[in-house]
């Protein structure tokens, strides 16, 4: 089992590292090129063009590191646009930003595209993120048994004692037919999952340009709440809130104990500090899936119930 998360881990650092999000740069001063307005580094390897006329200055201004003349409407992208440009990009960015720009042109708005095509890829790994719900919940089921092993072999620090325990724990496992790696199947796929969602956001202006029930979508709620316009505070309490109740639900009691809790609370923590500096749609991305994960959960422990 360590041998097939070795491979995962080597496909993803091989696909990620066949493309990127480039930031446009003021070739003078080697900066980043911002949006006076919105206050988004703009990206050099847009897939489309942009519709602002702010943005269009900026990018005519800097023309020769890339020209917006040569590529589509957003609204007419397609997965073959700008021609291959890697592994990550051609399997990931492109497919989920055309898929975006599709559901966003039959409901007319980017904004609900993004959410509409979050939950759609949520309902397609269904199958494998109800595993690391029911393994939390027979996790808990087994807690007594492993409490008791705990305390048998507590003070016990020698070699042959360890595996024993070791064996014996394999055997509760089994007992409750408890995979331990099968639980973080998931947190694998949700990081090329988040990284790709990332760029497709940075490199469509038909999303990061788009206003959504009073979000303009490329903007940071801090650069928001710094113009004054303190309704981004939203987003940030969102995601706190969302977060912390997908961790909760998502983690056995044995698991919510000690460290293991506090080291919860700081990553809910950092996650929230996070979301000041990440763009709205990125934010309401993190709380669509966030939401997603909630329900299941709850449908699961739900289900546990009424089986006994």
């Amino acid at each position: 089992m360590k041998k097939k998360i070795k491979v995962i881990l080597l496909i993803l650092v091989v696909l990620l590292s066949t493309g990127c999000t480039k930031t446009l740069k003021d070739p003078k001063t080697n900066k980043p090129v911002t949006n006076p307005v919105t206050g988004q580094s703009l990206t050099e390897n847009i897939l489309c063009q942009p519709t602002d006329k702010d943005t269009i200055d900026l990018y005519k201004k800097y023309k020769e590191e890339v020209d917006i003349s040569k590529l589509p409407v957003c609204k007419n992208f397609k997965v073959t646009s700008g021609g291959y440009e890697g592994l990550w990009n051609s399997i990931f960015v492109k497919p989920l930003a055309w898929i975006i720009v599709n559901i966003g042109n039959f409901v007319k708005s980017y904004g609900l595209s993004l959410i509409i095509t979050s939950l759609l890829i949520r309902l397609i790994a269904y199958p494998i993120t109800k595993k690391t719900a029911m393994q939390s919940e027979l996790i808990n089921k087994a807690k007594p048994e492993l409490d008791r092993l705990e305390a048998k072999y507590k003070d016990k620090t020698d070699q042959e004692s360890m595996m024993k325990k070791s064996q014996e724990m394999m055997m509760v496992y089994k007992k409750y037919n408890i995979n331990p790696v099968s639980g973080c199947l998931f947190a694998f796929l949700q990081i090329p999952l988040f990284i790709a969602f990332l760029e497709a956001i940075n490199r469509l202006p038909a999303i990061f340009e788009e206003n959504f029930i009073g979000f303009q979508l490329g903007t940071t709620p801090l650069t928001g709440m710094q113009n004054g316009n303190f309704i981004y505070i939203i987003i940030v309490l969102v995601v706190g809130i969302t977060t912390y109740f997908s961790f909760k639900l998502n983690s056995s009691s044995v698991a919510m104990e000690g460290q293991a809790n506090m080291m919860n609370k700081v990553m809910v923590s950092m996650i929230i500090v996070m979301s000041l500096f990440m763009s709205s749609a990125l934010g309401i991305y993190w709380s669509t899936t966030n939401l997603f994960t909630i329900v299941q959960n709850l449908i699961v422990k739900r289900s546990k119930k009424l089986n006994g």
